[in-house]
């Protein structure tokens, strides 16, 4: 490839990564493959090659908080984390763990919660839910874990009026690593401690 056609590539690559966090921060999108899409649209970007990955989106997301949303960013992740926490005590027979932009602190004004469980089946943790009248909705989703793919359960409560989103694994995944694409990075997760001395830092 000219060294031009590199150069440009990655110019339109650093704008893509710039629009997309632009869109994750400020319209609420959550999924940083549909950010992309959205941002190379603007942009009138045709050429896969020139899309950023999510860690460069991820960066330029981090960046945009600081900048504009500081304030606002820093009281809206403690809210969520507390919330969290809340939600994993209430359900801390099921092993819970913290995942996603709550745990990493790239939330944004329209963000869930995401969830971890680990249960000898998905029935347990809805025949739970449903002696406490906790209503909730549910979905499979297709995760990787221990080399091969799953069909996860993922449950949706509503926690005090935020969204949160419960994977529910089987207890022999609790110890191996789950990623959501067999080529992906494993999800960073915390246990309750973890998640307890968080929010007792940022308070």
């Amino acid at each position: 490839m000219p060294k031009n056609q590199k150069i440009k590539q990655q110019q339109m690559r650093t704008r893509i990564a710039a629009i997309a966090a632009r869109i994750m921060a400020e319209d609420g999108v959550g999924d940083f493959a549909l950010a992309k899409r959205k941002a190379a649209r603007q942009l009138g970007a045709s050429d896969t090659q020139s899309l950023p990955t999510n860690d460069e989106i991820e960066v330029e997301l981090r960046a945009y908080q600081s900048l504009y949303q500081e304030d606002e960013q820093r009281e809206r992740i403690q809210e969520l984390r507390c919330q969290a926490l809340a939600a994993m005590e209430a359900l801390a027979e099921f092993k819970p763990y913290l995942t996603g932009p709550v745990l990493k602190g790239t939330a944004g004004r329209y963000s869930d919660i995401d969830l971890q469980l680990f249960a000898d089946s998905g029935k347990e943790v809805e025949i739970f839910l449903l002696n406490r009248n906790i209503a909730y909705a549910t979905e499979e989703l297709r995760h990787y874990s221990g080399g091969q793919t799953r069909a996860v359960s993922v449950l949706t409560l509503d926690w005090d009026g935020i969204p949160v989103k419960v994977a529910v694994y089987s207890n022999n995944d609790e110890r191996g690593t789950v990623k959501t694409s067999p080529l992906g990075k494993p999800l960073e997760r915390a246990g309750l401690d973890a998640v307890r001395a968080l929010v007792a830092n940022s308070a």
